[in-house]
C-alpha cells in the first residue's frame, strides 16, 4: 500500500541541520524505504517500543528517522537524527532515548 510521506516542521528543521549530501541520501531513504510499506518491519525499519519521539523507526547507517504512521496511508516523519556510538544527536544536540 502506498503512504504519502510528509515533515513536520521540526523535522524539516532536523533535516536543515545536515549537509546538502546528506539531506539527499535521507530524503532518498524516505522515497525508498517509506512510500511503500512504511509499516512491515524490515532490516531499516523497526517498530519501536515505549519511545517518546515516535513509534518507528528507520535506519541509515548513522541517521535515524524517526516516525509515526497516521489514518490515510499519511507517514509523518517526527524527528531526524543520528549517533555516533551508542548517543543519539538531533541537531548536534544529544538526545536520551
Amino acid at each position: 500500500m502506498p503512504f504519502q510521506v510528509i515533515l513536520t516542521p521540526s523535522a524539516e528543521g532536523d533535516l536543515d541541520y545536515f549537509k546538502r549530501f546528506e539531506q539527499r541520501l535521507i530524503v532518498d531513504a524516505f522515497k525508498r524505504y517509506l512510500r511503500n510499506d512504511a509499516d512491515v518491519e524490515s532490516q531499516h525499519r523497526k517498530q519501536l517500543g515505549d519511545n517518546p519521539l515516535a513509534p518507528w523507526e528507520l535506519r541509515l547507517g548513522k541517521y535515524r528517522v524517526f516516525y509515526e504512521i497516521g489514518n490515510a496511508s499519511i507517514v509523518k516523519i517526527v524527528a531526524i537524527g543520528y549517533k555516533e556510538h551508542n548517543d543519539f544527536f538531533i541537531r548536534g544536540q544529544k538526545v536520551e532515548l
